[in-house]
């Protein structure tokens, strides 16, 4: 693991050194992009509209349309906010952890204690652990401030990168104020459908059918060449079970079916 950033958490006067890890990797199967009539790799590159020159990342600047006026901003006037310098992760808080809505959780990261004695690591984390609290901080990454939560996971601290308020959208849409009556019959059916589903949540029994598929069928291609049978490769729906869900017509009928199908699984 490659550390993405350094620096300190700070709370009080009790300063706590620790290097930050991407607590997350990206699973997907690496795919690029290819002409349909030759499989030439396509490639894009950067050119400039006044002068029509290609542009190396060095040269290219950020700017901000204001109506009819821009305002450029080079990398070195951006790098030169304090906040962008600032590599400490603050604390500002200590809340209850159901206090967090979970709709504002952004990429976690672990922290790592640095420092030949990581007493004061090991003191906060077990503060957190015992309060069953998260620590609210502000800290400033890839030239962004940004809110975050400290949160124990088993033995290490976890830095938690959180939404701002203004980030979450209000809901305005029909569906919430609706005046549609629920039975006491589809509440029953719905509660034992519930019963049925009923288990302890185990991350590892789940897994990305999109890219077991993926690579299923790069693996056929390369064994079979680019004529394939997806049909074949993937196995197709029956017919009854295609029949099954069309018949399904009202809320009654799907919960009935859902524990029917349910049952003979």
């Amino acid at each position: 693991m490659r550390a993405v950033w350094s620096g300190a958490i700070t709370f009080g006067l009790v300063n706590v050194p620790v290097k930050a890890y991407s607590a997350t990797t990206d699973h997907d199967v690496s795919l690029h992009q290819v002409h349909d009539k030759d499989g030439g790799r396509i490639r894009y590159e950067r050119h400039c509209e006044v002068c029509g020159e290609k542009v190396d990342y060095k040269h290219i600047d950020k700017a901000y349309e204001a109506g009819e006026k821009t305002v450029v901003l080079s990398n070195e006037e951006l790098d030169s906010f304090p906040a962008s310098e600032d590599s400490e992760i603050e604390v500002v808080q200590f809340v209850p952890a159901d206090q967090v809505d979970p709709m504002m959780f952004e990429r976690s990261y672990y922290l790592e204690p640095e420092g030949k004695s990581p007493k004061s690591y090991l003191l906060l984390r077990q503060t957190l652990e015992d309060s069953d609290r998260m620590a609210i901080v502000t800290f400033s990454m890839r030239h962004k401030t940004r809110l975050g939560a400290l949160r124990v996971h088993g033995k290490v601290l976890v830095l938690q990168g959180l939404l701002w308020a203004d980030e979450l959208r209000t809901v305005d849409f029909k569906g919430t104020k609706s005046r549609a009556k629920i039975g006491d019959k589809e509440l029953e059916l719905a509660a034992a459908l519930v019963k049925q589903f009923e288990s302890d949540f185990t991350p590892e029994d789940f897994t990305d059918d999109y890219q077991v598929e993926l690579r299923k069928l790069i693996d056929a291609k390369l064994e079979a060449g680019e004529s394939v049978d997806t049909d074949a490769t993937f196995g197709k729906e029956s017919e009854e079970e295609a029949a099954d869900d069309d018949n399904v017509v009202d809320l009654m009928s799907a919960l009935k079916a859902s524990l029917d199908r349910k049952k003979k699984a």
